[in-house]
C-alpha cells in the first residue's frame, strides 16, 4: 500500500492531509482547523468527524445577490453538462479541528497540487476532486475539436491560492514538457504552465485513425507540466459495452 506522509499545516504550507491506498484505490484524508473549509465533489465523501458541518452549494462562484445567484446557476449547469462535474459541491467546516475522508468515483490515484497566486491548472472533465482555500474552478473552452477527442468542449480551469486534489484513472505521471509533445486524448488528466493544446490525428492517415487504435491526440506546444494517467476510461467502456445485456 502506497502512503503519502502527512503534510502539516503552518504559515503558507499546505493544509494537513494524507493520501493512502494509492495509486490503485487512493483515499484522501484532510485535517481541517477552525476557519478552514474543504470543498469536495458531491458523492466524494467517505467519512468525516461527526462535529463537522456540511453545507451543499452550487459548484460556481461566490458572488452575492440575485444577479450573482443567477450567474451561479448558469455556471453550475454548464459545468454539469459540459465539464463533467457535479451540479453541487459539499463544503465541510467546523469550530473545532476535524477530519474528512474523500475518494474519487474511479479506481486510481489522487494528486495534490498547492496553487500560488497567478498559477493556473487545467483539468480534464471529471478530474477535480476537492480543494481548500481561495480556489476557483471555472470553465475553459478547448475548441470544438476537443469534442472529437472526447474531452468535451470545455475543460476545468483551476485558479487562486490553496490546495487542490485531482484524480486519475489508474496511476498518474507528471511529464516536464519543453517543446512539442503528444498525449493520447484518453490519457490526459491536465496540464499547467505556458502550454497550448491542439487536437490532431495520431498519424498513419485514415488507416491509422480507423485501425491503428490511437485515433486523436492532444498536441502541446510550449513549456510546462502535463499530467497523464496510466489507464484509459474510453477503452474500459469499449471493453464493457459488448458484455452488457442488450
Amino acid at each position: 500500500m502506497n502512503q503519502h506522509p502527512m503534510v502539516p499545516q503552518g504559515g503558507s504550507a499546505s493544509v494537513a492531509h494524507q493520501i493512502t491506498h494509492g495509486p490503485s484505490f487512493a483515499l484522501l484524508r484532510v485535517d481541517l482547523l477552525p476557519g478552514q473549509v474543504l470543498c469536495a465533489e458531491a458523492g466524494a465523501m467517505v467519512a468525516r468527524s461527526s462535529h463537522l458541518t456540511m453545507d451543499v452549494k452550487m459548484s460556481a462562484g461566490r458572488d452575492p445577490g440575485f444577479f450573482g445567484f443567477l450567474v451561479a446557476v448558469c455556471l453550475a449547469f454548464i459545468r454539469k453538462l459540459a465539464g463533467g462535474e457535479s451540479f453541487f459541491t459539499n463544503h465541510f467546516h467546523g469550530t473545532a479541528p476535524g477530519s474528512v475522508w474523500v475518494a474519487p468515483g474511479m479506481a486510481g490515484e489522487v494528486t495534490h497540487r498547492r496553487l500560488a497566486p497567478g498559477e493556473r491548472l487545467v483539468l480534464s472533465s471529471g478530474a477535480y476532486l476537492a480543494s481548500v482555500g481561495d480556489v476557483s474552478v471555472g470553465l475553459k473552452f478547448g475548441g470544438w475539436k476537443t469534442i472529437l477527442a472526447r474531452e468535451g468542449a470545455f475543460m476545468l480551469e483551476v485558479t487562486g491560492t490553496g490546495d487542490v486534489w485531482f484524480n486519475s484513472y489508474g496511476g498518474s505521471q507528471v511529464v516536464e514538457v519543453r517543446g512539442p509533445f503528444m498525449v493520447d486524448n484518453g490519457h490526459l488528466v491536465g496540464y499547467e504552465g505556458d502550454l497550448q493544446m491542439n487536437i490532431r490525428s495520431a498519424g498513419g492517415g485514415l488507416l491509422g485513425f480507423v485501425a491503428g487504435g490511437e485515433g486523436l491526440v492532444c498536441e502541446f506546444q510550449g513549456t510546462g507540466k502535463i499530467y497523464v494517467q496510466s489507464r484509459n476510461l474510453n477503452s474500459l467502456v469499449g471493453w464493457l459495452t459488448p458484455l452488457l445485456p442488450q
